[in-house]
């Protein structure tokens, strides 16, 4: 995978952590500098830890996974991004409060990251840089994350559903093109 493509999938797994943080600035608008930070730190972190154990977990059994790789890729990144797309549309509704507690800021951290997982699994099947592809993801969550707790504290979550939206969208986007480009759907596109 190139730049552009993980630099995709890092804008659509940082969807769930900017909805997060966007209701953080929301209950906190006060400790927006603070929030931010801490919400970009937490977020950014286990964004790139989930896929480097995906990435351990994948490189295990690629042999497995090889033959059937565009599909297990199609697979992986089509329900994480029907789940976000779901979950905005009211499928579960997360409550936030105001705390950066660790206590807080660990669960909510876990729970963002945790399509990371799966994706890190894709990353080590592709043969992709692993090192510079959880960096580009996490620095994107980090700054996604960031930019969330002030837009919360300056619009609410007008945006957090939408945003999700389009992380979800945009997942199931790369799968299908993952897919396409193996079966070799449309090869005039390439």
């Amino acid at each position: 995978m190139g730049f552009w493509e993980i630099f995709l999938i890092a804008v659509g797994l940082s969807m769930d952590a900017f909805a997060v943080s966007v209701s953080k600035g929301l209950a906190a608008p006060k400790h927006q500098r603070k929030g931010a930070l801490l919400c970009g730190l937490w977020f950014g972190a286990f964004q790139m830890l989930m896929p480097l154990a995906g990435c351990f977990l994948g490189t295990h059994f690629t042999e497995y996974i090889l033959p059937v790789d565009h599909w297990v890729a199609f697979a992986l990144l089509a329900c994480i991004g029907g789940n976000m797309c779901w979950d905005a549309f009211g499928g579960t509704t997360e409550h936030t409060d105001s705390s950066y507690a660790p206590s807080r800021m660990f669960p909510l951290a876990v729970a963002t990251a945790i399509d990371a997982l799966a994706i890190g699994v894709t990353l080590a099947v592709f043969d992709t840089d692993i090192i510079a592809a959880v960096l580009q993801i996490g620095i994107t969550t980090f700054l996604f994350s960031m930019a969330g707790v002030r837009i919360g504290a300056l619009f609410g979550e007008k945006y957090a559903s939408r945003a999700q939206i389009a992380g979800g969208l945009l997942l199931v986007c790369m799968g299908l093109h993952i897919l396409s480009e193996h079966l070799d759907i449309f090869p005039a596109l390439y």
